[in-house]
This record gives C-alpha cells, sequence and structure tokens, in this order.
C-alpha cells in the first residue's frame, strides 16, 4: 500500500461552499476506482468554530493498494480536471507502515493528520514501531481509519487518521491539521 495527499490552499475569502459542491458532485465518482483503499475528500476552513485551520483548504488523501493506483489516477482525466481548476500541486506520498481500517469508514466526518520530519540517524525501527503503537492507540479511541507512514524522500513521517466526530486533544499534544469530510470513496466491494 502506498498513501498520497495533495493540497490547494485557497484564498481566505474563497467561497467554500464552492468545495463542498465540488465533492458533493465529483466525490461519488471515484467510488470504485481500480487499486483504491479509499479517498478522502477533505476541506479546512479558516472560520470553522473549534479548530480553525491557519488556511482555506481542499486536500485530498488517498490510500492505494497499489503505486499503479497513483499512476492511474494521477495520468487520468479527474487530475487533470483538478489541476487545471486549482493549479498543479505537489504530491505527497508516504508508505505504510501501519493502516487500521475500520468496516463503518464512510461514516467519518472528520481527519486529524500530523507530519514530523525524522531526524537524521533516527532509531527508524524505533520509530515505526512508535508509530504503530500510536495508531492503535487511536483505533481504540474511535478512530474509523488509523495510519502511520513514512517518506523516505524528504525524511518526514504522517499520522492519518478519519473520525466519526472530532476528537478532542488533551494540552500539549499536536492535533496537526484538521480538516471536515465532504465523502469516502471506497472500493466496488465495499
Amino acid at each position: 500500500m502506498i498513501a498520497m495527499q495533495y493540497s490547494f490552499t485557497l484564498p481566505s475569502d474563497y467561497d467554500m461552499d464552492i468545495i463542498d459542491r465540488r465533492i458533493r458532485d465529483k466525490g461519488p465518482l471515484l467510488d470504485g476506482f481500480p487499486r483504491l483503499r479509499f479517498k478522502a475528500y477533505l476541506a479546512a476552513r479558516k472560520q470553522d468554530e473549534g479548530f480553525a485551520s491557519s488556511e482555506n483548504l481542499y486536500a485530498p488523501f488517498y490510500l492505494w493498494d497499489a503505486p499503479e493506483g497513483i499512476d492511474d489516477f494521477l495520468s487520468g482525466p479527474g487530475f487533470a480536471a483538478v489541476s487545471g481548476d486549482f493549479g498543479w500541486p505537489s504530491v505527497q506520498t508516504w508508505m505504510v507502515w501501519h493502516s487500521d481500517i475500520a468496516a463503518n469508514i464512510g461514516t467519518a466526518k472528520f481527519a486529524t493528520r500530523t507530519i514530523r520530519a525524522v531526524p537524521p540517524h533516527s532509531d527508524l525501527a524505533a520509530l515505526r514501531a512508535a508509530s504503530i503503537a500510536k495508531a492503535k492507540s487511536a483505533s481504540k479511541a474511535g478512530a474509523l481509519v488509523a495510519f502511520t507512514g513514512f517518506d523516505p524522500t524528504g525524511w518526514r513521517q504522517v499520522k492519518f487518521c478519519l473520525w466519526p466526530r472530532l476528537p478532542e486533544f488533551t494540552a500539549g499534544v499536536d492535533a496537526g491539521q484538521t480538516y471536515t469530510v465532504g465523502h469516502v470513496s471506497l472500493p466496488a466491494s465495499s
């Protein structure tokens, strides 16, 4: 498996209802896309109460069964349309260290994502084990998806979760970026 995300930063006065309509209208088009484990259509708004973002964002997150799925999507009409409308994004990818996916993933309403730098000469095995333990803990806390991955090109790790409701974070815990989920595309068999 391999994960992927790209993000579009939108102007502070951008009408985010446009993004909501886009997700509502185009989200189901990726339902059943070959090699796609899931795609979470994510948005963040500067004015969201309780977890306001520093920017307005449209930032889909994908989990693919195989790299060929990324190639098929990025080479296809869906990505051509979104990059034509919003610009040519940098596409981040992560190798999968661990992924728990609940059967009711389609009920997700919120997502959290934290990206951290991996310091040089880190004990990667220990970092992976700690990341997997945190993902399993998120699953026990109610996450519908608890994913952790690693990018050896940029030396970064990611933790991504989908939630049925906004999780509570204790003081001193970095929630990273919080998003609302507009739609979750799933394989045809789900």
